[in-house]
């Protein structure tokens, strides 16, 4: 059976993916769906529950909570997306490196690495926005160096098996260049662990985001996101719920996704499941 049939026998790689396509509809479609403006306040509307003409209600200040959960799609997204990118790029560069040349340079990524993973990573993030102005371009730079140091492992492992194998050895023999080896034959055999860590990190990272908002870190108010949105419904959480159940229900709903996709394709790009 092709990949694309196995993918598609997949369900949880295809809820998945039909799920995140209809997020990423939603967040280009934001303009075009949303009722209000985002930042539109009317204060004789404030706190209103959900109705005909506010589907998700009102905030504080009287702005459409469904139109504000739209635009801060796109914001999550956005996040996810260029920080998962980031991430990829080092942790791949750093792997590669280490696997490839092994020796002292192994070494001595190797105890970095273990040494920044003793961290957790919500308070190695922290530290690192404690010195920087909390705007949406520090968050996905702060997330996607933060967040390499599994991938660099997980790329490390694979390269240390593959540089041994008859087709990379016969290509150093041939004289190639290290960058040649390591770009056109050991690159393209990891690009299945590749994209799985990387779906799975954007859940992680808007996830991340979400967090960092919530705390006052992230994305800054006026500018909807659901970290800042769920920041305001604590405030309010007895007499207007909505503002904590539906920014809540999108981030769980979105990294749920993401990592049903990044599981399934685990499944089916593994080839030891293959029939």
């Amino acid at each position: 059976m092709n990949l694309f049939g196995r993918f598609r026998r997949n369900r949880g790689a295809l809820t998945g993916a039909t799920l995140i396509l209809l997020l990423f509809i939603a967040a280009s479609a934001a303009k075009i769906m949303a009722p209000h403006d985002p930042l539109r306040q009317e204060v004789t509307s404030r706190l209103q529950s959900p109705s005909v003409d506010h589907l998700l209600g009102t905030d504080d200040l009287g702005r459409d909570v469904f139109s504000r959960i739209l635009f801060g799609a796109r914001v999550s997204l956005e996040v996810g997306v260029v920080a998962v990118g980031l991430m990829v790029l080092i942790g791949v560069a750093v792997g590669l490196t280490a696997g490839y040349l092994g020796g002292w340079v192994d070494t001595a990524i190797m105890r970095l690495i273990d040494a920044l993973l003793c961290f957790p990573t919500i308070f190695l993030i922290l530290m690192v926005i404690a010195f920087v102005e909390p705007d949406i371009k520090n968050v996905m730079a702060v997330i996607g160096l933060t967040s390499w140091m599994g991938l660099a492992r997980l790329v490390r492992g694979e390269v240390l098996s593959l540089r041994e194998r008859d087709f990379v050895l016969s290509a150093r023999g041939l004289g190639l260049s290290h960058a040649r080896v390591l770009l056109v034959h050991i690159l393209p055999h990891l690009a299945s662990p590749i994209l799985v860590s990387a779906t799975l990190g954007v859940g992680s990272a808007i996830l991340t985001e979400s967090a960092l908002s919530f705390l006052g870190l992230g994305v800054q108010p006026p500018q909807p996101s659901w970290g800042n949105i769920l920041t305001l419904g604590k405030d309010y959480m007895h007499i207007a719920w909505w503002l904590s159940l539906f920014p809540g229900l999108a981030i769980l709903f979105t990294v749920m996704s993401f990592n049903l996709l990044g599981e399934g394709l685990r499944d089916v790009l593994d080839p030891r499941t293959q029939e």
